[in-house]
């Protein structure tokens, strides 16, 4: 029986194989054509659907079946499941013979586990088990987790932020909330349009912000911006620095931190003296950004651990589950 860990994250997907780590991280989404009365045509996965984005057919469809974590199109989250499987050589003949667990966040309840459940009949899985993105995440930090120490994990995600003080005993105190990258991504286009006078879609805003976001006040990095003159229509580009969307970033990242105040403010003196001394492991794909580690540590004034994958860590905290039969024991969930 082989296992595999899955975090089927709202902007994209990565699996991890027990013995191989990460085989696979690509977009959670899939191209559709209508054809009426209900029914639709696959014409693209994963990537391949994502890079068609503002760019495909009338009567075709971009679709993310998984949103703030939660999944919203079954049928079409089984299809692109089936298809990553498919990447990484796992048939539906070997699914049979699989064992997965499942990245979820903070709080889910049982709805949302049987949304994942008949997705992985879909494709024939086995055997079904679930872990919650703060656990994983720290382990991706290739750290232990015992029952007498207490840790907290700042997990910042596409469409979905996680918070959490746990220990190996179980789950102190967390919450997910639904902001993310992808706030930052909307506000982006929402603002360039108003105050720029400029159009641009979604793949746009993103390679903005993963290519000039910061939140270094010196910083100033600059790319430009390719869309359509809102006035005239005409194809137009426009220089954007880090200064340009410097304050759409930190309102997203001042309302995450208070959020992570209020949880730390739920906690027994014991456990917020351990997190003081311990720092928050912070991870997700924001955490790539210039500046924001450092900002998050003179704002809350605790240290933080930022991995060197910090999009990768829930997959590899995962991995790390799946690979050892004790921690799999205790933390994964059926």
């Amino acid at each position: 029986m082989r296992r595999i860990a899955i975090d089927f994250g709202s902007s994209e997907t990565k699996i991890c194989l027990a013995g191989s780590g990460v085989v696979l991280k690509e977009a959670t989404c899939i191209a559709v054509a209508e054809e009426g009365d209900g029914n639709y045509t696959v014409k693209a996965y994963g990537d391949k659907a994502r890079a068609l984005s503002g760019r495909a057919a009338v009567n075709t469809k971009i679709i993310n079946p998984v949103f703030e974590g939660d999944i919203v199109h079954e049928n079409l989250a089984a299809c692109l499941m089936a298809y990553f499987l498919n990447k990484i050589e796992i048939t539906r003949r070997r699914a049979k013979y699989t064992e997965v667990i499942f990245i979820l966040p903070c709080g889910s309840g049982a709805e949302l586990k049987e949304k994942y459940e008949r997705v992985a009949a879909d494709c024939g899985i086995a055997s079904v088990y679930f872990t919650i993105t703060p656990f994983a995440a720290v382990l991706g930090h290739n750290v232990s987790i015992n029952e007498s120490k207490p840790m907290f994990c700042l997990d910042i995600g596409y469409g979905i932020t996680n918070i959490a003080a746990l220990s190996q005993d179980g789950l102190i105190y967390g919450i997910n909330i639904n902001l993310g990258g992808g706030n930052i991504d909307v506000h982006i286009i929402d603002e360039l349009a108003d105050k720029r006078n400029l159009s641009i879609g979604a793949l746009t805003a993103e390679r903005i912000k993963n290519t000039v976001g910061s939140l270094l006040h010196d910083d100033n990095k600059m790319t430009v911006a390719d869309g359509r003159d809102i006035e005239t229509g005409a194809p137009s580009s426009i220089a954007v620095n880090s200064s340009h969307i410097y304050e759409y970033i930190l309102t997203y990242v001042d309302k995450i931190l208070e959020y992570v105040s209020l949880v730390m403010s739920k906690l027994n003196a014991e456990v917020a003296s351990g997190i003081v001394h311990g720092g928050i492991y912070l991870s997700g794909g924001l955490m790539k950004m210039d500046g924001l580690a450092e900002y998050i540590k003179s704002k809350l004034k605790i240290p933080v651990n930022v991995p060197d994958e910090p999009q990768l860590a829930a997959v590899i905290g995962a991995g790390t589950i799946i690979s050892n039969d004790y921690l799999f024991t205790r933390i994964a969930t059926e």
